[in-house]
């Protein structure tokens, strides 16, 4: 962005300090106000002529945007028209988004995102971001210094292999990286000019990309092995050298690879995995706040897994965590999770487990009391009666997994059965909340990982809480740059789920809902960047000095889109 945000040292007033003018402003997202721009900037900046002569109110040009917005037939038509707002000018795009998030973020993100993934070289318009490719290898930090931004906040890396719950999308899987950095300015403020999203493309195995004429990623099988390790080991090494103040986020890999990349670098660098460490702790919160309606004890549950991948593991680990936290062995602790994958209940009597399966694997001894037809494939309908979980979360990408029998047996052994359908985007949701709580005759507490519309059921209107991710890395991301983290740590996603969950009110549990509306995600954002922070400080991540006016720091941090005066840089005084 050749602007830069300044302070008037006589009236106190902020305002943005700019290099160019005329046309080169309204070609820069970040400095283009359109109709927007007052007659005196215009006057200044040499834009008459360049502009119709109306000077528009920001109210007037939301209404022309919101318009054109709704005019568009199908979600993926106004994910492109935001899209291309977002090219166009971004501090439109940005308060258009937040006055009306609740329609927008779904438009944004889950679900729409995931078509947008889909269609990517078909809707391609302009590039955003940095495409680092297999071909790259040996100069990745020179393709990173392209890139126009020197000080970066927050980088959202993927290598395009499991998106969502569609698989590998290839140099599609950017469409991820770009919304979550979307929701990381939207919902916890922050400034988009620092934010990039990277692409790692090593090919893509989808036969459907492979044979489209107009695909626009590297055309060759995927890299695997030793060779695409060294290429993220080198990729990593250019970001330590290129960014080294910025936080790295790991989203979207397939499990393997992301369990490898969390656990090899995340004592490295500022780092985090979104699928692994913030599904876990908004799902961890998800318990919390259900905690709070049914009474019961944080050391009474037991958690049962529909998916057994890298999102489940993540989730038990903090489960697993919390329950340490309050005084539990961890033994103890590790035996109240349990798994059902494609192969049935994750027991140490199966031969085909891996590490993290090992680990959290029921102990077979359990077993010999249990009534099941055939002991090699337990299914989830006999674990739920055998193990009679508390919680039922689903990570298998699998629609239907949670079938009415399951969901029975759930409500059958307690009073308010917690159900918890995860898989994005909704056509993978392993049941609907429409379905958990006919099932349940109205007592299951119930989020999903999509937004479903509330429920009618009994005269009753139940509110479906959203189990996003958008609720703790925004906040996550926010503390870890306004606190110049030097790690991110388990320990501090635990804190966010802690805070998250405070941040569900009495009336939203009234509701049945246990995330709170979307309206209030920038104080939920803030409160946790805060405890972020505190953590850090405890840690020895952070300086204890930025304890001292904490929240005020923080919110002074936090980017809203609103036009601010412009100055030509060879007239505006020196920052104060």
């Amino acid at each position: 962005m050749n602007a830069q945000r300044r302070t008037d040292s006589k009236t106190g007033q902020a305002y943005l300090a700019v290099e160019h003018r005329g046309r080169a402003l309204l070609l820069d997202p970040m400095t283009n106000k359109g109709t927007g721009f007052s007659r005196e900037e215009r006057d200044e900046l040499g834009l008459h002529g360049l502009l119709p002569p109306n000077v528009s109110s920001m109210a007037e040009q939301l209404a022309r945007a919101y318009e054109n917005n709704r005019a568009n037939p199908t979600p993926l038509a106004r994910y492109v028209h935001l899209a291309t707002l977002q090219d166009r000018n971004e501090v439109l795009f940005y308060r258009l988004a937040l006055e009306h998030i609740e329609e927008m973020m779904p438009i944004l993100y889950t679900p729409t995102v995931g078509e947008a993934c889909q269609r990517f070289s078909h809707i391609y318009r302009q590039a955003r971001g940095i495409f680092v490719d297999w071909n790259h290898r040996g100069r990745i930090a020179e393709v990173l210094r392209n890139y126009s931004v020197r000080d970066p906040s927050i980088l959202v890396v993927t290598d395009g292999e499991r998106i969502l719950g569609l698989g590998d999308q290839g140099t599609g899987g950017m469409g991820i990286p770009i919304g979550k950095l979307a929701l990381y300015t939207l919902c916890a403020g922050l400034p988009p000019e620092g934010t990039i999203p990277v692409m790692l493309d090593v090919g893509t195995d989808n036969e459907e990309l492979l044979l489209d004429p107009i695909y626009i990623g590297l055309r060759r099988r995927r890299v695997r092995g030793v060779e695409y390790q060294s290429f993220i080991d080198e990729f990593v090494g250019a970001v330590a050298q290129v960014f080294p103040g910025a936080v790295l986020q790991w989203e979207d890999f397939l499990k393997e690879n992301a369990l490898t990349q969390l656990e090899r670098f995340q004592n490295r660098l500022c780092s985090f995995n979104d699928d692994i460490q913030g599904t876990a702790a908004v799902t961890v919160a998800g318990l919390f706040a259900s905690l709070r309606l049914t009474g019961a004890k944080l050391a009474d549950q037991r958690l049962l897994f529909g998916g057994a991948g890298a999102s489940a593991q993540g989730i038990a680990s903090l489960f697993v965590a919390a329950l340490v936290d309050e005084g539990m062995a961890q033994a103890e602790a590790r035996r109240r999770v349990f798994m059902v994958d494609r192969s049935g209940l994750v027991h140490k009597g199966r031969a085909d487990l891996e590490g993290f399966k090992a680990q959290l694997a029921c102990d077979s001894a359990l077993l010999g009391d249990w009534r099941i037809e055939n002991r090699s494939r337990i299914s989830l309908l006999e674990t739920i009666e055998n193990a009679r979980p508390t919680i039922l979360v689903g990570t298998s990408a699998t629609a239907g997994f949670f079938d009415e029998a399951s969901i029975r047996a759930m409500a059958r052994h307690n009073a308010r059965p917690v159900i918890f359908p995860l898989s994005n985007p909704t056509s993978k949701a392993e049941c609907t909340p429409a379905d958990a709580l006919r099932w349940s005759d109205g007592r299951a507490l119930v989020a999903t990982g999509s937004p479903f519309a509330p429920v009618e059921l009994g005269g009753k209107r139940f509110r479906i809480g959203q189990c996003n991710n958008s609720y703790i890395f925004p906040g996550v991301g926010l503390g870890a740059w306004v606190g110049k983290l030097t790690r991110i740590s388990n320990g501090m996603f635990l804190d966010a789920a802690r805070t998250l969950a405070t941040r569900c009110s009495e009336s939203d549990l009234a509701e049945g809902a246990l995330f709170p509306g979307l309206q209030g995600i920038r104080e939920v954002s803030h409160a946790i960047a805060c405890a972020v922070i505190r953590r850090g400080v405890r840690e020895g991540f952070a300086d204890p000095a930025l304890l001292a006016g904490l929240e005020e720091r923080v919110r002074a941090a936090m980017w809203y889109p609103e036009y601010l005066p412009f100055r030509a840089e060879s007239e505006a005084p020196r920052p104060t």
